[in-house]
């Protein structure tokens, strides 16, 4: 994997890069429609090509549960499983275990959890996680790790994190074991992320980010964040956090989060995001416009022509009307979701493209105060 910064804004940390990896490059800031099971919810593959999604994520937690690591292997990987020649980036499974609450222990030797399908006993450790995430052959693997609740003592944070960073170092241990032993990997160029814990401590934040920088990973994600924490807490993490990491190498922000978030985020220096927002309000008839949220089913648009954005240039706007659209939500239509869906991943990957145009053009911090100005959340 290589990493190179294209371009820096010179009032902000905001910066344009090009992530290269075995199925192709990225352009960073990016933001990556989430793929938990394999598929985004109403999306085929030609149409998350068509509005240029260029990396999507799977979930090691869900997968391992449904079908199997080994099932998707056996086929030559996520990949080929579900029809998508560009990246992917798999979560670790660590936070879908920590949303399981009471069906969870967790130990120094990983976690042991009953599946929310059937009930059935796991453990998933550092290096099971890692395991599984070969098995898909994604682009790149993240750390397991746990992720610290919110609100939570320092001393329960501070023990969590550790457990963290120790896990950290086993999965790169067992990543570089695979690699040594010539194992028959699916994709052996896959690449491995850190992710920084410490919960609302800065303290604990900036001891995570020098022991993950000590043991050496190929980008670094900030964890832990949009827990429940009020918004201004998360940006005082985020902004004491995200200039710790190193310069040469790709920041992500795991599970983060609103059109407003992701433009904030941007001038932090943060490289990738992801969250299920648009695709899971897009089933739920909340449409994301620059100006904000419309919810489709009010009646105000009942015989409304307009698309839902004039200048929007997504299939859906470019087609049907808010009136169509509210029908369809109405009536409780599957293409409501799929219509729906294709213009909020259209909005998400629209603006993470001209975010990248106003930093290569040096007027980010301008493009920024304009859009937090037009958009209410």
């Amino acid at each position: 994997m290589s990493f190179e910064i294209l371009a820096k804004d010179a009032r902000t940390l905001a910066r344009a890069g090009k992530l290269t990896m075995t199925h192709g490059e990225v352009l960073t800031p990016i933001f990556m429609p989430v793929g938990t099971q394999g598929t985004v919810k109403g999306m085929t593959p030609e149409v998350l090509y068509a509005i240029d999604a260029q990396i999507l994520l799977g979930n090691t937690y869900h997968l391992y549960l449904r079908p199997g690591h080994e099932l998707i292997q056996s086929f030559g990987g996520l990949h080929r499983f579900m029809g998508w020649d560009r990246p992917i980036l798999t979560d670790s499974g660590g936070f879908q275990v920590y949303s399981l609450g009471d069906l969870r222990k967790i130990s120094e030797e990983g976690v042991t959890f009953r599946s929310h399908l059937d009930g059935s006993l796991h453990t998933l450790s550092p290096e099971k996680s890692i395991e599984v995430q070969q098995g898909l052959g994604s682009d790149v693997m993240m750390c397991f790790d746990e992720c610290a609740p919110y609100p939570a003592s320092h001393e329960y944070v501070t023990h969590s994190m550790d457990m963290s960073m120790l896990w950290a170092e086993r999965c790169k241990i067992a990543h570089e074991q695979a690699k040594e032993r010539k194992i028959a990997l699916i994709n052996p160029a896959q690449h491995l992320f850190g992710i920084v814990q410490g919960g609302m401590y800065p303290d604990l934040r900036a001891r995570s980010v020098e022991r993950l920088q000590a043991i050496g990973f190929d980008g670094y994600a900030i964890g832990g964040l949009s827990v429940g924490e009020p918004k201004p807490l998360m940006f005082e993490m985020l902004e004491q956090t995200a200039p710790l990491l190193p310069e040469n190498a790709p920041r992500y922000l795991m599970g983060v989060g609103t059109p407003l978030d992701l433009v904030r985020g941007a001038a932090l220096g943060i490289d990738m995001f992801d969250c299920v927002m648009p695709t899971r309000n897009a089933r739920n008839g909340s449409l994301f416009t620059k100006q904000g949220k419309m919810t489709i089913k009010q009646a105000q648009y009942r015989d409304d022509q307009r698309p839902i954005e004039p200048d929007c240039q997504c299939y859906t706007c470019r087609n049907f009307s808010r009136a169509y659209l509210r029908h369809l939500f109405i009536s409780k239509e599957i293409l409501a979701s799929i219509l729906n869906t294709i213009h909020n991943l259209y909005f998400y990957l629209d603006l993470m493209s001209r975010i990248r145009k106003a930093i290569a053009e040096n007027r980010f911090d301008e493009f920024k105060v304009r859009f937090e100005r037009e958009y209410v959340e």
